[in-house]
């Protein structure tokens, strides 16, 4: 793994929420934090209301972690563009994240409760 990223167990339960609307809630979130960017919590995919999920023509590429692909949420009034994405297949260090989505804080509320 490059040796600026790390993950780890994020402890304790979080939530997603977006357009009024609790997406997901788990407690085995993981917790990446890559140099000096905000930790990122990543929840498992069993844990999220895919239904609300529709992905998107996005897509971006990482050195460290791979291809990522992007999600937008539908909510009952308005499409939240690009709000989540995933590592469908991460580059092998960081395979843990295999299966999870993040979110956008500044498009979906990411909590811990």
């Amino acid at each position: 793994m490059a040796d600026h990223i790390k993950i780890n167990a994020a402890s304790g339960t979080w939530v997603i929420r977006a357009g009024g609307a609790i997406l997901g809630e788990t407690q085995n979130a993981l917790e990446l934090s890559e140099g000096d960017y905000p930790a990122v919590i990543y929840f498992p995919r069993s844990d999220i209301a895919t239904a609300f999920l529709d992905v998107s023509q996005t897509s971006s590429h990482c050195p460290w972690k791979g291809d990522a692909t992007y999600y937008s949420i539908q909510t009952k009034s308005v499409l939240i563009k690009d709000a989540a994405w995933s590592y469908e297949a991460p580059i092998k260090d960081v395979e843990e994240i295999a299966g999870y989505l993040a979110f956008d804080p500044s498009k979906a509320a990411v909590e811990q409760i």
